[in-house]
């Protein structure tokens, strides 16, 4: 595991978002991803790290780049569980999305409460300031008003 931990240290990710749907009553969701990156003229590497951790898909990106992707709150759990003892640059991030996994998981048919989805709001902004992105990060006043808060009150 500390191998892992090492390279997600300093070629992967870990992301927590809100994305829009078209079904349900909120109209958006979480996603947790651990995402690893390599060229892929190496992605045997990545192949490795998806046989040893036993789940992931592997993509192709159309700039060289390949992608082992780990979704799900019990699967994102389950290996930052075993990853952040071992993790140095990116333990903040680690901790912050094992957190809200463990709130996502533990909520899975029951409506989520205004207080803890500010919780997991204020979750994202550690995780996304902790990374370098060259994409444009949302603000806490974006974030709130996907999930349809008034930034000012809230």
């Amino acid at each position: 595991m500390a191998y892992i931990a090492g390279f997600l240290d300093g070629d992967g990710s870990l992301m927590l978002q809100i994305k829009k749907r078209k079904d349900g009553i909120s109209k958006v969701r979480f996603m947790s991803t651990i995402c690893f990156y390599q060229d892929t003229r190496h992605e045997e590497t990545l192949k490795w790290i998806r046989d040893v951790l036993e789940i992931g898909y592997l993509t192709r990106r159309n700039d060289g780049m390949s992608e082992l992707r780990i979704n799900g709150y019990a699967s994102v759990k389950d290996i930052l569980t075993k990853l952040v003892p071992f993790l140095r640059f990116k333990r903040v991030q680690a901790r912050e999305l094992l957190s809200a996994c463990t709130l996502l998981s533990s909520r899975k048919y029951k409506p989520m409460q205004k207080k803890h989805l500010v919780d997991l709001v204020d979750k994202i902004l550690v995780i996304q300031n902790e990374n370098y992105a060259t994409r444009k990060k949302k603000t806490r006043e974006q974030l709130l008003q996907m999930l349809r808060f008034d930034p000012v009150t809230t």
